[in-house]
């Protein structure tokens, strides 16, 4: 029986559909002509409900980090679109996206080069405000600056030193405040701890899920560490080569993955218990991952699948839900996979 998901009824703040990026590959100095693409994002859809959280996950170069920027209209897509509590968010131009951005916010990976050196950390936090005047709050910005230090666990009365001057925890930490600052609904989290140490990882994961829960806030947390994903996320995504392989619980994708490539990221994780090590099955995938610039035919992952057949040479299978595992995946013998169970 698949567990019930606690966020069915709730509003759904962001849904994309079919979302598209692909980056030219060109030759030529002068004259450049177009010879491939990479395909780095191709054809994601997906919805955020509020108060949820949605894992991304999926090896180094999947195209995860393209789709926060596509999200956040750092980047521009090729095709597709993106719904914001129903607006058209990218059809929005001027104002109207400057609006719309207030309340999508994202928090970047490394805590040492997101934040400017040359700026203290009261001025880091508050620069939201000099790009959104409308803003203002009406405490006064320094004190609301000191409101968001003491919000994510630092001493406001060190508002006036200088990221050099904390450590990488506390580093990420105002990277969060910063991202609090102008009230979002939703907060894109691109590997926010993988920079930092296990011990500190935790911390900062604490402090997002007691934000979250404080402020009713959406994540979208994107990382290649499945064991991070599960501790914070509702739903797990898990992309491969630009496409998103399976969608579902997280409990349903931890306890019972239906795609060979989900199945193969959770035997890796690694067992804190030496007793237990032996007792499940480590599945080593073949070669190399495909170039994204030239995808092969068909299902992407049959290259490296042990359940490849001729069909999934032939055609490329959707992301569609399967009623015998109760969650969304991309393969063709979805039903037929056995469990592999992540402890």
């Amino acid at each position: 029986m698949s567990p019930r998901d606690p966020f069915e009824n709730a509003e759904t703040v962001l849904e994309v559909e079919n979302l598209v990026k692909h980056f030219p590959i060109t030759q030529g100095i002068v004259f450049q002509r177009q010879i491939g693409a990479v395909k780095a994002v191709d054809d994601v859809s997906f919805q955020l409900r509020r108060g949820e959280t949605l894992g991304i996950v999926g090896e180094s170069g999947c195209g995860k980090s393209t789709l926060a920027k596509l999200l956040m209209r750092l980047e521009q897509p090729d095709a597709g679109s993106i719904f914001f509590r129903g607006e058209d968010f990218l059809a929005v131009r001027g104002e109207q996206l400057r609006r719309l951005r207030r309340k999508i916010q994202i928090i970047f990976q490394d805590p040492y080069t997101s934040l400017n050196p040359r700026m203290s950390v009261g001025d880091i936090i508050a620069e939201p405000f000099k790009v959104h005047p409308e803003a203002k709050p009406a405490q006064g910005i320094r004190n609301r600056v000191k409101e968001l230090l003491e919000v994510v666990g630092l001493n406001p009365d060190h508002i006036n030193r200088y990221p050099h001057q904390f450590s990488g925890g506390q580093r990420q930490r105002i990277g969060i405040a910063r991202g609090l600052a102008l009230n979002p609904d939703v907060i894109i989290l691109d590997e926010p701890v993988s920079a930092l140490d296990v011990s500190v990882q935790a911390q900062v994961m604490n402090l997002l899920d007691d934000l979250q829960k404080e402020f009713g806030l959406s994540y979208i947390f994107i990382a290649h560490d499945l064991s991070v994903v599960r501790h914070i996320s509702d739903r797990v995504g898990v992309m491969y080569l630009g496409r998103l392989a399976e969608l579902g619980l997280d409990e349903e994708i931890y306890s019972g993955p239906a795609h060979p490539y989900t199945q193969a990221l959770l035997s890796a994780v690694p067992v804190p218990d030496p007793t237990l090590r032996g007792q499940r099955e480590q599945i080593v995938l073949k070669g190399d991952p495909p170039n994204p610039a030239d995808p092969p035919s068909g299902c992407r992952f049959r290259t490296r699948c042990w359940k490849a057949t001729e069909l999934c040479e032939a055609e490329e299978p959707e992301l569609t839900f399967h009623p015998g595992i109760g969650q969304l995946a991309a393969c063709h013998y979805a039903d037929t996979n056995e469990d592999v169970v992540a402890s």
